[in-house]
């Protein structure tokens, strides 16, 4: 075992955050080390939250963290921002959000930028859990950017979905209706300070009651970080989902269908790597383009050419 990845299982921070670097940036070095940590994962819980952005999220996740650090457990948090067009990096960096959990020694918080990846998710988000559950983080929260009604790949990745809804912004139902309804499985009406929380958790209540085929009805759980009201009646209720998950037999599907997708973004990462290798290719590309300019060849068929040498 390489000394980054005996690191890594031993919690070192400096360690986890060098190898999510790499991963982040296609590092060749990091294949090794993921193979060499992926015995030692799988007892993470993994929480994604997701939402309407200005729902709360990241106060609400430092609630959540902070509750879990009460009970003893480490934490890590993955803050999905959008992606700097400039820098490439994420654009609104969580951390600076969540100083006081920063000196935590039990809590690790790392900001992702989205690098154009649909859904809310990053490429390397796959790895980053990975990563995290290895180092022997009991919890994992992931905040996504907060797009809207897009956000549904959370639920590939995550044990638990909450969805964070807020009072004041029109017919709740219009807002959640594209997606977000069916991924959840803890509502969140978070800013519950607000005044038409009630509405808000009665618009869901009746929405709930229109769906006629639940196994479990999904529980509303009214929230205010800014208060810290409710965050403990939060915990209970994410406890019972994993609960229930393990009871019915859910759990282990679920870790199935991460695993799948964790594979199918590896090889497609791989694929377009291998696309756009220009070592690999450049001759190839060189060739078609001339053909093309000659009226020899047309695109279609360079490409035809290009992906069957790939393909074979």
């Amino acid at each position: 075992m390489t000394d980054l990845a005996e690191k890594i299982i031993a919690g070192d921070h400096r360690s986890i955050a060098r190898l999510i670097t790499q991963v982040e940036n296609n590092a060749p070095d990091a294949v090794e080390t993921m193979k060499q940590i992926h015995p030692h994962t799988g007892q993470a819980s993994i929480i994604g939250v997701t939402g309407v952005m200005g729902g709360g999220k990241s106060s609400l996740i430092f609630e959540l963290a902070l509750a879990y650090r009460t009970e003893g457990k480490k934490v890590g948090i993955i803050a999905i921002d959008p992606t700097s067009p400039f820098s490439g990096g994420a654009l609104l960096g969580d951390r600076i959000r969540m100083t006081e959990l920063s000196m935590d020694e039990g809590v690790f918080i790392r900001s992702m930028g989205t690098r154009g990846m649909m859904g809310g998710l990053t490429s390397s988000l796959y790895d980053v859990v990975e990563i995290l559950d290895a180092a022997g983080m009991n919890v994992i929260l992931i905040e996504t950017v907060g797009v809207g009604q897009d956000e549904v790949d959370i639920v590939k990745i995550a044990d638990t979905t909450l969805v964070v809804l807020v009072p004041g912004l029109g017919d709740s139902v219009q807002t959640i209706k594209a997606g977000l309804m069916e991924i959840a499985d803890i509502f969140v009406v978070n800013k519950a300070d607000k005044t038409g929380v009630e509405q808000t958790v009665a618009e869901l209540e009746s929405m709930l009651d229109l769906v006629n085929n639940q196994e479990r009805r999904i529980p509303i759980v009214a929230t205010s970080a800014k208060e810290k009201k409710g965050i403990q009646q939060l915990v209970v209720q994410i406890a019972e989902h994993q609960a229930y998950l393990k009871k019915s037999q859910t759990f282990e599907k679920r870790r199935r269908q991460r695993y799948e997708a964790e594979l199918i973004e590896i090889i497609r990462k791989r694929l377009m790597d291998f696309i756009f290798d220009e070592k690999k290719l450049k001759t190839t590309v060189d060739c078609c383009i001339d053909q093309i300019s000659k009226k020899e060849l047309d695109p279609y068929s360079a490409a035809d050419q290009i992906l069957g040498k790939i393909l074979k």
